[in-house]
């Protein structure tokens, strides 16, 4: 199979469970933010400094295309599980009793890493607000929305972590 199909010529895309929409439907740009996300963090990881960070990010690029399968779906069981939300909150909660407690906003940019790790965070942020309008208008699974909210909390401890604030 070559990297080009034609069957996106008309302006539709394949979904993973087969069906065909808009290239600008709202599905396909939740998970073209998702997407986005994925690859400001691919650069995190590879500017970060901090081992752990990296070998954290690379763990989280590994699911991320489970997030973005489970939106390129109609009717199909979630591949983002509960445990996948539990791993992150034990993360969380890990590094964030590791620095000292936050009593101002952080200016991002103290290191490569931490801005692209920010930026991460924001395109999250993003795909948040579009995730929450595909909601109301189409089919999505409870575990995502969570998982996403715990996405952005995730890519700021790492910000954090990264550039030790």
């Amino acid at each position: 199979m070559g990297v080009y199909t034609k069957t996106g010529d008309d302006g539709t895309t394949g979904l993973y469970t087969g069906e065909r929409v808009s290239k600008n439907s709202l599905r396909v740009q939740v998970y073209g933010t998702i997407d986005e996300a994925n690859s400001a963090l691919a650069i995190s990881r590879a500017f970060a400094k901090n081992e752990d960070v990296k070998k954290k990010i690379f763990n989280l690029q590994k699911i991320m295309p489970l997030l973005m399968a489970d939106l390129a779906s109609i009717n199909q069981s979630p591949l983002i599980k509960d445990e996948h939300v539990k791993q992150l909150e034990k993360e969380i909660d890990e590094m964030e009793s590791s620095l000292p407690k936050l009593t101002a906003f952080i200016i991002p940019g103290d290191s490569q890493a931490g801005a692209f790790l920010d930026l991460a965070r924001t395109i999250t942020r993003r795909a948040e607000r579009k995730f929450m309008e595909l909601a109301q208008n189409g089919a999505t699974h409870k575990v995502d929305e969570i998982f996403l909210n715990r996405l952005s909390d995730y890519c700021f401890m790492l910000m954090r972590i990264e550039d030790k604030n």
